[in-house]
């Protein structure tokens, strides 16, 4: 089965694309990938797993019950306002 494909109409996002995969020597497919978990992150406030790893392991040292930290942080939610 074919492999799903993007369709991109900018002839600038395209060259950009064409010529960060051949510097870097990797698939277009990665780049393009790359580039929207980055911009997802960004975009949303969303921490990438690598720095939550980080953050978590200098918080709570090397062995931590993780759910217990993740139960920490929530706080309920009071629901709609009516």
């Amino acid at each position: 089965m074919a492999e799903p494909q993007l369709s991109v109409r900018s002839a600038r996002a395209r060259d950009l694309a064409h010529r960060l995969a051949r510097r870097e020597n990797r698939s277009i497919a990665d780049i393009v990938e790359r580039a929207l978990e980055v911009y997802e992150a960004r975009e949303t406030g969303r921490e990438p797993a690598a720095s939550f790893y980080r953050r978590v392991s200098r918080s709570f040292g090397e062995e931590i019950d993780l759910e217990a930290a993740i139960r920490e942080g929530r706080k309920p939610h009071s629901g709609p306002d009516l």
